[in-house]
Order: structure tokens, then C-alpha cells, then sequence
């Protein structure tokens, strides 16, 4: 039976410095304080030498390092315990098409980088590193593009099909991330094309659905039989969603009912019910379950014993982000289920976005930091005590 108690398995890959590290950071980004003020001198902070101290701390703890290569050490040492590594290039904000190319070209040096290694299970890539956020969300509502806008995204679609087409060519699993509802929908156009073209034997391109937003179990059914209607299979990388205070605030200053879940507990139930809809379809489904919650973990634990899935089977992933929820990822991995890590990397100027976004998470989801200190509390207490 699985547990995600045993900090001693959590805990296994870090020696007592690096435990200690984790407990001081995961201290300091629990005052709310001290994270609004590096959220807003974080980029300051970089420029007047404090670079290193960033890079030896939160930048250590949540990232793989600064450059594709930077990161085999993190993936030689979670593929230790049989975790894999999903390799994250997580430069963002750019607006050129130079930086768009670089983007494509760096995400298909993750492929090829994959291909011949099996600790690397799956790449992953945001749009909005191939494509501008304008551009996005004039599509997503479906407004008349000029013609040079026209060329524009002809040229994004492009970028999107060539990593789709070396993943597949690769026979290695890519995720297109979720991103900001109001584009979301051109997000969602170029996954379904793909998915259309490269899963005709199984997922190898994926989609990812936010269920903190009230509409994507309906929409994840809908991917589904559009699916098996057309002979091809849902890639499906579940999460619950990362914009929600930006979703708020958007609707409520345009006037428009927010696409976010009225509570927890409906992101949570819908979640869940998306985790069952999946494995109810686990023939023509490839399913990650992307997610820091031990109660959705342990569910589709019960879910695939139930339909006698052994926990080795390829087909499903469990997922967590690089530096956090160990006792999960370590447990199950430790159980014999696969366990996939998203691991950033990037130059760290460039990283910093993601960074305070990591912050700010630990901070205003309820329990998060808590939850982390008390694991690391809990493991450094049984270690001192193994040495009386």
C-alpha cells in the first residue's frame, strides 16, 4: 500500500545540508512578506550582484540549472530512484520571432537530448515561447488576422508541427502546457491538429487541462470522442492551474463570468472525475497526472488497482515540479508507478519569472508550505534521532 508518510523514502535523495537548505527556504517563502518584496526586487536584486545567492538557493532547490546539459546531473540523480525527468526550457516573455526560433530550436535539442536517454519521458513547451500573447489571444476569439498576422501564425503553426513532427518521428511524449484562458483556445486548436496527426497508435503529443476552470471535464470528454470519432489518441496531462488570481481579476474588470471553479472542492471533484473518465478510456488515452495533492494521488492509485492496471504501465504517469512534494513523487516511484519530475532550466534572469511564481504558490495555496516543512521537520527529527 502506498503511503506518502515515510520521509525516510521522501527524503533519500538529499544528504543533511541539502534538507537543511530545503527547511530555510521553505521558511522564508512562507512569509508573504519577504515573497512580495523578492517578487518585486527580484530583478533588482539580480543586477546589483546577488545573482549567486539566488542561483545557490531558490534557484538550486526549484530548477535544474542553466543549460540543457546543466541538467544531467538532476536527471542522472532522480533517475536513481527510477524518477524521469521532464525537461522544462522555461524562458518566457520573449516577442520576437528570433526568440521564437531559439525557443524551437532549444526544444528540439530537449527531443533529440530525450531520444537517447530513458530517464527523459517526456518534453513539454509553452506556446507563447513560439508565438506573441497578442497574436494568441486574437486568434483564441476568433478575430480577422491581417495579412500579415496571417503569415504570422502560419509561421507559429509551423514551429508548433516541426517539434510535434521530431517528437514523433522521436517516438518521444511532448506536452503543450496550459496557459491564460483567453488564449487557451488557440492553445487547444494546435494541440487537437496534432493530436490528430502524430497519435494514431498512441499518445505522443499531449494537451493539458486546468480543472481549476469549471469547463475543461466537459471539454476533456469532448477531446475524448472527438478522438475515437477520428482514430486517434487523447494525450492527456491533467492539472488543476496556475493563473487563477490573473483569471479573477480579468473577469471582474471586463465584466465576464470567470471561467475558475466556484471552490476547491469543485476543482478538486472535477479533477478526480477527469482521473476517472481517463482510465475509464485508458485504451485510447496516454494520461499524466500532473499534482501536488495526495488525495488525487492515492485515488488514482485505488483507480488503477481497480481495473487491475498494473502500476508499471506506461500508459500513466504521475507527475510532480522539481523541488517539491517529494514525499509523493519518491513514494510512488518506490511502489513501482511512474513518476516524472518537471524540471526547469534556463539562464537565471530568465528563470526568475518562474521562480517567483514558485514562491508565490507555496505561499497562497493553503497548507503548501506547511505540508513541506513539516515532511522536512518530521525527517530531520528521525535522522538526529538515529544518531543517539
Amino acid at each position: 500500500m502506498v503511503s506518502f508518510e515515510n520521509t525516510e523514502n521522501a527524503f533519500k535523495a538529499k544528504t543533511n545540508s541539502e534538507l537543511n537548505r530545503s527547511y530555510w527556504l521553505f521558511k522564508l517563502i512562507g512569509n508573504p512578506l519577504l515573497v512580495k518584496m523578492g517578487a518585486n526586487f527580484g530583478p533588482l536584486a539580480l543586477n546589483v550582484g546577488f545573482k549567486g545567492l539566488i542561483k545557490s538557493t531558490i534557484f538550486k532547490q526549484f530548477v535544474g540549472g542553466q543549460t540543457i546539459h546543466d541538467c544531467s546531473v538532476t536527471i542522472a540523480e532522480l533517475g536513481k530512484y527510477n524518477i524521469g525527468t521532464i525537461l522544462d526550457y522555461s524562458v518566457e516573455g520573449k516577442e520576437s520571432e528570433v526568440d521564437f526560433d531559439n525557443c524551437k530550436e532549444e526544444t528540439l535539442e530537449t527531443i533529440k537530448m530525450a531520444k537517447n536517454d530513458k530517464n527523459i519521458p517526456f518534453c513539454v513547451f509553452k506556446v507563447t515561447g513560439l508565438a506573441r500573447f497578442d497574436l494568441l489571444e486574437k486568434v483564441s476569439s476568433k478575430k480577422t488576422l491581417t495579412e500579415s498576422e496571417k503569415q504570422e501564425w502560419l509561421r507559429v503553426k509551423d514551429r508548433v508541427s516541426k517539434i510535434c513532427e521530431s517528437a514523433f518521428q522521436s517516438n518521444q511524449a511532448i506536452f503543450i502546457d496550459a496557459e491564460e484562458s483567453w488564449i487557451q483556445p488557440a492553445i487547444d486548436d494546435l494541440a487537437n491538429e496534432n493530436m490528430a496527426l502524430y497519435n494514431k497508435q498512441k499518445a505522443i503529443v499531449y494537451n493539458t487541462y486546468q480543472f481549476y476552470r469549471h469547463d475543461r471535464l466537459s471539454y476533456l470528454t469532448d477531446s475524448i470522442k472527438t478522438g475515437k470519432t477520428n482514430g486517434y489518441h487523447i494525450g492527456a496531462k491533467l492539472v488543476r492551474g496556475a493563473y487563477m488570481e490573473k483569471e479573477r481579476k480579468r473577469a471582474q474588470e471586463m465584466g465576464y463570468q470567470s471561467p475558475i471553479q466556484p471552490s476547491k472542492e469543485a476543482s478538486d471533484k472535477d479533477y478526480d472525475q477527469a482521473l476517472k473518465l481517463c482510465i475509464d478510456n485508458i485504451d485510447v488515452i496516454g494520461l499524466c497526472a500532473g499534482t501536488h495533492n495526495e488525495k488525487s494521488s492515492l485515488y488514482l492509485v485505488e483507480l488503477m488497482q481497480q481495473k487491475n492496471i498494473p502500476a508499471a504501465d506506461k500508459r500513466i504517469y504521475f507527475s510532480q515540479l522539481f523541488g517539491m512534494s517529494d514525499h509523493i513523487s519518491y513514494n510512488l516511484s518506490l511502489n513501482n508507478y511512474n513518476v516524472a519530475k518537471y524540471v526547469p532550466y534556463g539562464p537565471v534572469k530568465e528563470v526568475l519569472p518562474y521562480l517567483i511564481r514558485r514562491a508565490q504558490e507555496n505561499t497562497s495555496v493553503k497548507g503548501q508550505t506547511g505540508r513541506e516543512l513539516n515532511l522536512i521537520m518530521k525527517e530531520k527529527k528521525r535522522r538526529s534521532e538515529l544518531k543517539k
